[in-house]
C-alpha cells in the first residue's frame, strides 16, 4: 500500500473544509469508514501500520483512514496504549448536510446493526430532526429544514 500524504493527494491538497473528526477506533477502522465511505459516498484513503512503519499494534491495523465528500471524517485504530472513542455528552450534527431524502437515508444506513435514540421526525418549531448510534458507537444527530413551498405569487396594491 503507497503512502500518499493526504496534502499532497489531488482530491484532498488545500481543502480544509473545516472540523473534521478523527476517530481512534477499537480495530474496527477499516470496517468502519469503508461503512462511511458507502453510506456518505466521496472517496475512502487507508494506510495500514505496516506501510507507516508502526509497531504498536497489528501491521494490517489502519494507522490512518479518511473518508473525502460531501462528509468528511477520518481515523485509525487506536495502538497499544491508546484509548479508542467512546461518546458521551456530544454527537456529529449534520443538520441540513444534505437533502431531506439523502439525510433521511444516511439516517436509516446509520441505524442499521446500531440504535435510533431519537426518531427522525417533525419538532413543534417545524424542523425534522433524530439521532441514532452507529454500530461503532459513534452518536449522530440528522435533521434538516422542510423545504419552502411559494404561496400565492404575489400582492396586489
Amino acid at each position: 500500500m503507497r503512502v500518499v500524504p493526504l496534502v499532497q493527494h489531488p482530491n484532498y491538497a488545500g481543502r480544509m473544509s473545516g472540523l473534521i473528526p478523527y476517530i481512534l477506533f477499537d480495530g474496527t477502522a477499516r470496517q468502519a469508514l469503508t461503512d462511511y465511505q458507502a453510506i456518505f459516498g466521496g472517496k475512502l484513503f487507508l494506510h495500514d501500520y505496516a506501510s507507516a512503519g508502526r509497531t504498536d499494534g497489528p501491521a494490517d491495523a489502519i494507522a490512518h483512514g479518511m473518508v473525502i465528500g460531501d462528509v468528511e471524517i477520518a481515523g485509525s485504530d487506536a495502538g497499544d496504549g491508546e484509548s479508542s472513542v467512546s461518546m458521551s455528552g456530544m454527537f456529529f450534527s449534520l443538520l441540513g448536510a444534505a437533502d431531506p431524502g439523502t439525510l433521511t437515508q444516511w439516517f436509516d444506513a446509520l441505524a442499521e446493526g446500531g440504535s435510533i435514540t431519537d426518531p427522525l421526525q417533525k419538532r413543534p418549531w417545524g424542523d425534522y430532526d433524530g439521532t441514532v448510534v452507529d454500530k461503532y458507537g459513534i452518536t449522530w444527530l440528522i435533521g434538516y429544514q422542510e423545504p419552502q413551498t411559494t404561496q400565492g405569487q404575489g400582492a396586489t396594491a
